[in-house]
């Protein structure tokens, strides 16, 4: 009998076909190879049928491409990004959102199991249902940009794929509202026109938009040296009609350190609307990009500390004394604040706490706003009724969690942006003598694998 071999075989590339199972914690599927090994499929959807390429093979994983799909999942939809499967940004957009927040509470019950070693059925009884966002599509308030040269010394904009230093040129985006969503065209053509034979030194750009107040921020990321400022802040201000125009000079790479802000034009920086209360960010500063689910964000942490509101206002938190660690430019001290709750916000960065203060003064809230490292700052806070902890994407640092266990408040709310290092934390905080009680996923960054979780531990 003469054997069939596949061209793929002559090749040397070995195919299987495989029914893809779930969604994993990044932008690929889950399924299993004929011999039982884990395969994560690139580009893969949940009960789709699919001939695939492994690519690489570990000994108890491996990953592969889509050569062809055999039977579409009914849970995979086309996108309308014309980047899709090019730029890396949105890596869930072919599947649906309903499933997309599935999958995303799955990925939090499988970090509490997997990385906190919680029984299966106890954490699903914790992890509440996503709360989804208003708009899968267009609900960015930023965009941020990367900048390159073509072969030519043309100037290119674009968006860096998935794990990847390689820069994606792209002409719009549709994850970002709708007034900036043509923003990298015309801010790219406007750029060509200033450098010219000229380094203007850019290395990064970043727009700002709140359709809530209609404010708009065109952001110059920028190395140190000569720059024509009024030219081109009349430029950019025909290219993007805005209300603020600012220059950041910083070092460039992923430290980013600033040396100075630059008002070109207007404002200087922008302002956005959230539960009726108002929030100045300067260009360097962190704030939410989806000020919708940051509400959502804000009403479960306060809810979580006892409070409640009425309409937009916070109430019910009167009498307590809070800590807000890692507060940013107040999204959440400046509501606890309104709620009735005396607050002492921990910020280590300038212009954060600059806004910070800008903001407890603007919204009329009083508050103790503490420029200093959260781990240093927390030992002198003295006796606090409860804490929020909003930490960047690593986590909690080493020994933090056993500071706060030796403060002793009743109750931490733990925001989170990542599942993987918060799972860590999670079971950090049960050693130390803290309880999971509540977890509340939010979903801010639909078409992604990223999910927010609001969790709550209370001291046994």
């Amino acid at each position: 009998m003469t054997q069939l071999i596949s061209q793929d075989q002559q090749d040397g590339a070995k195919t299987e076909e495989v029914t893809l199972e779930r969604m994993s914690y990044g932008r690929d599927a889950i399924g299993h190879l004929q011999c039982g090994k884990t395969v994560f499929v690139d580009e893969g959807v949940p009960q789709d049928v699919v001939k695939i390429n492994i690519e690489s093979e570990k000994a108890s994983f491996a990953r592969a491409r889509i050569d062809s799909i055999i039977t579409p999942s009914p849970l995979r939809v086309k996108s309308p990004c014309i980047y899709a499967g090019v730029c890396g940004g949105c890596s869930w957009q072919n599947l649906n959102y309903d499933a997309q927040l599935q999958a995303k509470r799955e990925n939090v019950v499988s970090a509490l199991v997997r990385t906190a070693h919680f029984d299966e059925a106890c954490a699903r009884a914790l992890v509440a249902e996503v709360i989804g966002s208003p708009e899968p599509w267009g609900y960015r308030n930023k965009l941020e940009l990367g900048v390159t040269r073509d072969a030519q010394g043309k100037l290119l904009l674009g968006m860096y794929g998935d794990a990847s230093n390689e820069l994606v040129p792209i002409a719009s985006c549709k994850l970002v509202h709708k007034k900036i969503q043509n923003a990298p065209k015309a801010l790219q053509g406007a750029l060509r026109f200033l450098q010219g034979t000229q380094d203007l030194g850019v290395f990064r750009v970043g727009v700002r938009h709140s359709d809530k107040t209609g404010e708009c921020e065109i952001a110059l990321w920028t190395r140190p040296g000569a720059f024509p400022r009024a030219t081109v802040a009349k430029t950019l201000n025909s290219a993007l009609g805005c209300t603020s125009i600012v220059r950041v000079i910083a070092e460039e790479g992923k430290a980013r350190k600033v040396k100075q802000v630059e008002c070109l034009a207007g404002k200087g920086f922008w302002t956005e609307s959230m539960a009726q209360a108002r929030f100045a960010i300067s260009a360097p500063s962190f704030f939410q990009v989806n000020t919708a689910q940051a509400e959502q964000l804000v009403r479960s942490a306060i809810q979580a500390l006892g409070g409640v509101f009425d309409g937009d206002t916070p109430r019910g938190l009167a009498g307590m004394l809070i800590g807000d660690l890692y507060a940013g430019a107040g999204t959440f001290s400046v509501q606890l604040a309104r709620a009735g709750a005396d607050v002492i916000a921990v910020e280590s960065a300038g212009s954060s706490v600059r806004d910070l203060r800008r903001n407890a003064d603007m919204n009329r809230v009083d508050m103790e706003v503490i420029g200093g490292d959260a781990a240093r700052e927390l030992p002198e806070l003295g006796g606090l009724d409860a804490l929020i902890v909003d930490p960047p994407r690593a986590g909690l640092a080493d020994g933090m969690v056993a500071s706060i266990a030796s403060a002793h408040p009743e109750k931490v709310v733990y925001v989170s942006c990542d599942t993987q290092t918060w799972a860590r934390d999670v079971a950090r905080f049960e050693e130390a003598g803290y309880r999971l009680c509540q977890v509340q996923p939010v979903d801010l960054f639909p078409q992604t694998y990223h999910v927010e979780v609001v969790s709550v531990f209370e001291r046994m």
